[in-house]
């Protein structure tokens, strides 16, 4: 502020002249309502700006108005309005007739607005501006009438012959400076006016006077006072000095720069506190939001009768309106006591993203009656409010919503910042879309059921973490648990107890290389053999051209859509993510589905090649793609196991009995999903992997 102050004051006087100012200041409590009355000043101004009258062919033809007399709106009527000026009237005249007494004196202007000062020393600084506006609006307001009437209406012209104005009206074109500054002043002071007037509305329950933006504003509004008062009589000043001049008159330069220099310096100060008003408002949103978050944390902690309260509160507060949308408008009421999984995502979100929640819903809707189908779904759009709102956003989120066979909120505006906090503090949303769960009671019983419908889809129902953990108490690692239902050839092969070949990566040669060792083994061994090749979440070559040499090569089959490949891997990452979330006996308990889970991953994310190798459901082995065709090429020292062990254990028996040298595991994990483990143990030796910060950017 200290920078700040060599605007307003340019010498020591000046420090000494608000000291003055402020030793006059003595107020006793009272309060008027001053909106009104800046209103009414206003009006005043509008209706009937400082303008000359202009000479048409020798004719005076009076200044044009702004608005029509009879347009102007009487807002004098009401009852409040009336008693605030019964209590202001007379001390607005004694202000207008003192300032008019010095004026026309020549009295120094400090002097005269340090009376004004003393005789309003009881009111509140925002009044002590508004009536010192109001005794200019008078002052003013007379002058105008005069010079606008005095050609048509006889009272106005002999006011104005007893003013001696005639004369100076007919060469309004000398007045036209002195006009235009005065209106540039006038409508900076209302400007000014109104924004001490506002620091007056604050909310004290969020902000009081010594919270550091206020408390900067509180010591700013004086000099605020001050000048605004000062101005007011340099204003009345130019108003009176054309009485009783005639042809002689000759305008000075002064008095137009006086004018200019005062609204000048009016706008410093008001920028000045613009910019403390700004961070008050800021200061309140955030108590506020603080407030509601708070409130937030402890409606969810409380038992309720329906899931109305917690809808309410999470959609829209404020009012009982028709908050959503499936096609038409409908009301919460749609929810009342039901199941209710809020779909939370940006406007990124992808069709592959919701075909998993599709599906289950869509299966709901055709089997109304089955427990499983007893929940609705709501979108809740998250948008970064601190970016504007445009039409492409406002096209994408239609889009969007059109396409969601489910409720969603009408729009993301409707979305309380203190429920955005909520859900990405509390429900640790980040990027990825979350799915969290309420119970027709409004209780959350899953913080992100998106894991288990995307392993498990309907029969996870009701979706709660109770729920998951049955299930993955249930659950064993099995090649149709892997390959869910991605492919109804792989789901025949398990079946038939066909022996099933899974395998990923992108390097072409080592592909080919591969599927020729191990059919040449499976020939000599007499067993036959299906390839499925499920590819690699991020390949490096296009999946159309490994696609043209598995056809070309006879290498085995491969998914036939790229969003097959997609939710085989992303499944997998929700396998993971799931089963971090799930309660462990012990430390040193071993969980061999998270170990599986955590080998595919990482053979994905090592940007090597791997292979799966099962008959029917249960017979599995797994390896990296160097060791396990070094293995097929070495099947001499083991076929012979084949005939009493099997051929999938015979091989995995040499697998584990000549383990690779050196290993060099990698796992990538999103880092847009919450809850990133601090340590990871390698699938291959189980030490602790390192740490790293990876950045990639991918249109893929």
């Amino acid at each position: 502020m200290r920078g700040d102050r060599n605007i307003m004051f340019s010498t020591s006087d000046d420090s000494a002249m608000m000291k003055q100012i402020l030793a006059t200041h003595a107020h006793d409590g009272r309060e008027i309502d001053v909106k009104p009355l800046i209103q009414l000043i206003g009006d005043i101004f509008q209706t009937s700006p400082p303008t000359a009258p202009t000479a048409v062919d020798g004719v005076i033809v009076p200044a044009a108005e702004t608005h029509p007399i009879d347009a102007l709106v009487d807002k004098t009527q009401h009852l409040g309005f009336v008693g605030v000026m019964e209590a202001v009237a007379y001390t607005i005249h004694k202000i207008s007739t003192e300032i008019s007494y010095k004026c026309s004196g020549g009295a120094d202007a400090h002097a005269t607005t340090q009376s004004v000062f003393n005789m309003v020393s009881s009111y509140t600084w925002e009044a002590k501006m508004v009536l010192a506006l109001a005794a200019f609006a008078v002052t003013y307001g007379e002058f105008s009438l005069v010079s606008r009437f005095y050609l048509t209406d006889q009272l106005a012209k002999s006011i104005a012959l007893l003013k001696q104005l005639p004369d100076i009206l007919e060469h309004s074109e000398l007045l036209k400076p002195r006009f235009d500054a005065l209106r540039k002043l006038f409508m900076s002071l209302l400007d000014l006016t109104k924004c001490v007037i506002e620091f007056r509305g604050l909310p004290t329950q969020y902000i009081s006077s010594d919270t550091p933006p206020m408390s900067v504003a509180v010591n700013l509004i004086p000099t605020a006072a001050y000048w605004t008062v000062r101005s007011v009589v340099a204003c009345s000043t130019q108003i009176i000095s054309l009485i009783g001049f005639g042809y002689e008159y000759v305008p000075s330069t002064a008095e137009a720069w006086e004018l200019s220099s005062l609204a000048h310096k009016i706008s410093n100060i008001l920028d000045l506190l613009k910019k403390q008003l700004h961070l008050c408002y800021q200061h309140i949103d955030e108590k506020r939001h603080l407030e509601a978050f708070q409130t937030l944390i402890r409606l969810f902690e409380t038992p309720h009768i329906d899931n109305t309260k917690i809808l309410k509160a999470l959609i829209y507060a404020k009012d009982d309106l028709q908050l959503l949308f499936d096609g038409t408008r409908v009301g919460l009421d749609v929810l009342r006591r039901k199941n209710v999984l809020l779909l939370i995502s940006d406007l990124d979100i992808s069709r592959d993203e919701l075909s998993i929640l599709e599906q289950v819903y869509m299966e709901s809707r055709q089997q109304p009656t089955r427990p499983e189908s007893q929940f609705e779904v709501v979108w809740i759009p998250v948008v970064d409010r601190s970016l504007p709102w445009d039409q492409y956003k406002q096209t994408d989120f239609e889009r969007l919503q059109t396409s969601m066979p489910w409720y969603s909120v009408h729009h993301p505006s409707l979305i309380d910042p203190a429920v955005i906090r909520y859900i990405k503090e509390i429900w640790n949303f980040g990027k990825k879309p979350i799915l969290v769960v309420l119970d027709p009671q409004g209780k959350v019983v899953c913080q992100n059921a998106i894991h288990m419908l995307w392993i498990w889809g309907s029969m996870a129902f009701p979706f709660t973490s109770n729920k998951e953990e049955s299930l993955w108490k249930e659950q064993t690692w099995k090649l149709d648990f892997l390959v869910d239902g991605i492919d109804q050839q792989i789901l025949n092969w398990i079946v038939e107890e066909r022996y099933i070949c899974l395998y990923g990566g992108d390097n072409l040669e080592w592909m080919e290389a591969f599927v020729n060792a191990l059919r040449a083994v499976a020939l000599e061994d007499n067993i036959s053999i299906e390839f499925m090749y499920v590819g690699k979440s991020k390949p490096k070559e296009p999946q159309a051209k490994i696609n043209g040499v598995i056809m070309s090569k006879k290498l085995g089959h491969f998914l036939s859509e790229r969003a097959l490949i997609w939710f085989f891997w992303d499944r997998l990452q929700r396998m993971y993510y799931s089963k971090m979330k799930q309660p462990r006996k012990n430390a040193g308990e071993h969980d061999h589905i998270m170990q599986e889970v955590m080998t595919m991953l990482s053979f994905d994310s090592s940007d090597q090649e791997w292979a799966v190798i099962s008959r029917g459901s249960f017979e599995m082995a797994r390896a990296k793609g160097d060791q396990i065709l070094k293995s097929i090429r070495m099947h001499e020292e083991w076929k012979e196991q084949v005939g009493s062990k099997g051929f999938i254990p015979a091989l995995n028996d040499h697998l584990h009995g000549h383990p690779p040298e050196h290993h060099c595991n990698r796992l990538i994990l999103p880092g847009t999903v919450a809850n990133i483990p601090e340590t990871v143990p390698c699938s291959e030796c189980n030490r602790p992997m390192e740490k790293y910060v990876l950045y990639r950017c991918c249109t893929d």
